[in-house]
């Protein structure tokens, strides 16, 4: 027996430069079996836009988050939506507002990728006949902001302004959510040259009469 032995390692060592010896089998495979160019793409979707066309529902009357999952339920999922009275508030709990207006008429065939914007006011609230556009700065001029929320001022001046905001209700309050409150006058007026300069706006709480 242990001249077989010796044979058996003699044997190997003289083939080890054209066959090394295999290991005894021990009922696990020593090699991983490398993932398929198949399997790693069976699942990937197709990266071309959604070219699809569907007819837009009309969403108008409807709490806005119905008319989000009635625009979804339709294969629209690009959805967003603004504060039709231009107070620059958010639609933060979507059952407490309604929708007023959309950006894509009813019955309009869209594309499916096509984003919808609903105009919506609070449900206690009247629609606008038409939506409110908020206040912009553009050309350099600075906007009328008369009537417009404090809120809506302060997102069409520069990041950078100097902004002081007064409570002209005889009051003393200090304004905390500047959507709730409303320009009465302001400094500069407004057509003045946007220059850096600092803005003062008096205001009082919406449903409050200015001085």
């Amino acid at each position: 027996m242990r001249n077989y032995i010796i044979s058996t390692v003699l044997l190997c060592a003289a083939s080890a430069g054209l066959v090394a010896c295999q290991p005894a089998d021990t009922g696990k495979s020593s090699t991983s079996a490398a993932p398929t160019a198949a399997g790693s793409t069976a699942s990937k979707k197709d990266d071309k836009p959604d070219t699809e066309k569907k007819a837009v529902p009309d969403f108008v009357g409807m709490g806005l988050q119905s008319a989000q999952d009635k625009a979804q339920a339709a294969g629209f999922y690009s959805l967003t939506s603004h504060d039709a009275l231009g107070r620059a508030r958010m639609q933060i709990l979507d059952r407490d507002w309604k929708v007023c207006s959309q950006n894509v008429k009813a019955g309009t065939a869209a594309a499916t990728s096509t984003e919808l914007d609903f105009g919506a006011v609070k449900l206690a609230e009247s629609c606008p006949t038409q939506d409110q556009a908020a206040p912009s700065a553009a050309g350099g001029k600075m906007p009328d902001f008369k009537g417009k929320s404090v809120k809506a001022a302060r997102e069409a001046l520069d990041s950078s302004t100097s902004i002081s905001v007064n409570d002209v209700s005889g009051a003393s309050r200090m304004v905390l959510l500047e959507s709730n409150w409303q320009v009465c006058s302001q400094e500069p007026a407004a057509g003045t040259k946007v220059n850096g300069q600092p803005v003062t706006l008096n205001a009082v709480k919406f449903g409050e009469s200015c001085p």
